[in-house]
């Protein structure tokens, strides 16, 4: 639940979000839809604990996270541009989340070698993420998130870099991967015909 959430960046006469109250329904995946510069990702980035509300609160199941960290809210968030370490193979940028929480090696390369599987990618494991196309790129992004297993997943226009088919099949591959682990899903987006097609419930 996001309650009266605000954030006004310091230097600026107009808040980036004012006031924003929105129920998240768990276990779907819910839009926020919206012209560019409205707020969205601002949004999103709080909610991962990125950024902190300069105003109101942010629950999870009836628990403020406000002073909880980033990286034990649960919320992970795949960024618009990949953000994909280039220097690592794609093995390694899947598995660097289960690495971080010094999970043991024969562990995380079984759950990466699954990952893969779950995004339609297996055998990539060993290339470098510039030997991938940008859908492949953006599939690798979303492996790394879900292998943490969060409580929520967090997409930042997850498919405005890709050309119009491999939008439809990133949508389908999303969509079927939320439904299959039932994992609560957020995503901004400013089309509205991707946000009906994805989404269970829409936010405006």
């Amino acid at each position: 639940v996001l309650s009266n959430l605000s954030q006004h960046y310091p230097n600026t006469e107009q808040p980036a979000l004012d006031r924003l109250n929105l129920d998240i329904e768990s276990g779907q995946l819910n839009a926020l839809l919206g012209p560019s510069g409205c707020g969205k990702t601002t949004a999103m980035k709080m909610i991962a604990g990125i950024l902190m509300p300069t105003g109101g609160d942010i629950l999870f199941d009836g628990d403020s996270v406000l002073s909880t960290p980033a990286e034990r809210r649960g919320a992970v968030m795949v960024f618009q541009n990949y953000l994909l370490f280039p220097y690592m193979s794609v093995g390694d940028n899947v598995g660097f989340g289960l690495k971080m929480a010094r999970v043991d090696k024969s562990t995380i390369k079984k759950k990466v070698l699954e990952m893969l599987e779950l995004v339609q990618l297996p055998g990539v494991e060993d290339r470098k993420p510039s030997q991938l196309s940008g859908g492949q790129q953006q599939r690798i992004a979303l492996a790394r998130a879900l292998i943490v297993e969060p409580k929520i997943l967090l997409l930042d226009e997850p498919l405005s870099n890709l050309d119009a088919h491999l939008r439809d099949e990133m949508r389908e591959l999303i969509r079927g991967i939320q439904r299959k682990m039932g994992i609560t899903t957020v995503f901004v987006t400013h089309d509205q015909e991707e946000a009906v097609m994805l989404a269970d419930k829409i936010a405006l």
